[in-house]
């Protein structure tokens, strides 16, 4: 009889998401464990429980997902449980915290596309303002769009010094060239706006963080993507399902990208991956590059 597919859920906050649970189990995990408040000092014993214990057959039929909040601190986790395994006794890792590298790689992935449609050559040299950069997924896509070329600012609406910190973590942890910018003041907000040629609205849901009068100030707009699904729109103007249709802004060809456009190809990311999981035949890590990387290949 084989072994069933067993995922082990590592997260550092009180619960599991209950939506990467469902995920895992519609990719085709057999059991799937859930281990919530975990920190650091626990992920190798947890890891080395979870290989030791299957011999070599188990051990290929056995995943570790990493959740949370935070990216810096699934970023650690994935390394202390790599570090953890010992040859042949290694199994697949994933992290997505807050579901935050699989919608960021369906963001940029989505941006990208419409720019390149548009006849332009992707990300590169693009100025790009991320609106509530700060979260998981601003500091997921800050990145991503960093490496495909782009001149990323990070805005935060509540704190100067929030939007450096994040700024200096995207840079010193993964060699990005992301900048902070002060959102707290009408001068530096009509600056990013006019700035912008790429504007992507990350803020928490139900916060909105561009105006139809702002948007009158973006002359040099191409694509607005808004990840927000309640209302009211992140992003004045873009509706749920739009996927590169036509916003009005100053600069008269804008096009906007929708939550649910994004998050479609988002729930194929994460439930591809989940399946490389099960199917590799050898042992993968996988976190926001690989999400990228598959997301480009789905749009």
């Amino acid at each position: 009889m084989e072994k069933p597919f067993i995922l082990h859920m590592f997260t550092p906050t009180p619960n599991v998401s209950p939506f990467d649970v469902n995920m895992a189990y519609d990719a085709g995990f057999d059991k799937v464990m859930p281990y919530t408040h975990v920190s650091l000092d626990m992920i190798s014993p947890l890891t080395q429980d979870a290989i030791f214990s299957r011999g070599p057959t188990g051990v290929a039929r056995t995943g570790i997902f990493i959740g949370g909040r935070e990216i810096g601190m699934a970023a650690d986790m994935i390394d202390i449980a790599r570090r953890a395994m010992v040859p042949p006794f290694e199994v697949s890792l994933f992290a997505d915290p807050s579901g935050a590298f699989t919608t960021a790689a369906a963001m940029i992935a989505k941006v990208e596309k419409s720019l390149n449609n548009l006849g332009g050559n992707g990300l590169k040299d693009r100025e790009v303002v991320l609106l509530g950069g700060t979260g998981p997924v601003g500091t997921a896509a800050a990145v991503l769009a960093s490496m495909a070329g782009a001149s990323v600012r990070v805005a935060s609406f509540s704190s100067a010094t929030r939007a450096r910190v994040t700024a200096q973590m995207i840079n010193a942890r993964y060699g990005a060239t992301a900048h902070a910018a002060d959102a707290t003041s009408g001068d530096e907000i009509h600056d990013l706006f006019e700035r912008a040629e790429v504007l992507l609205g990350t803020a928490r849901a139900g916060v909105q963080v561009a105006s139809l009068q702002q948007l009158k100030l973006c002359k040099r707009l191409i694509v607005a993507a808004d990840l927000n699904a309640v209302p009211p729109a992140g992003i004045e103007g873009i509706g749920l399902m739009d996927d590169s249709k036509p916003l009005a802004s100053g600069a008269g060809n804008t096009v906007g990208i929708g939550a649910l456009a994004i998050g479609n190809v988002k729930y194929q990311v994460m439930r591809g991956l989940f399946e490389r999981m099960i199917t590799t035949d050898k042992p993968l890590t996988l976190d926001f590059r690989d999400a990228f990387l598959l997301a480009r290949e789905l749009v």
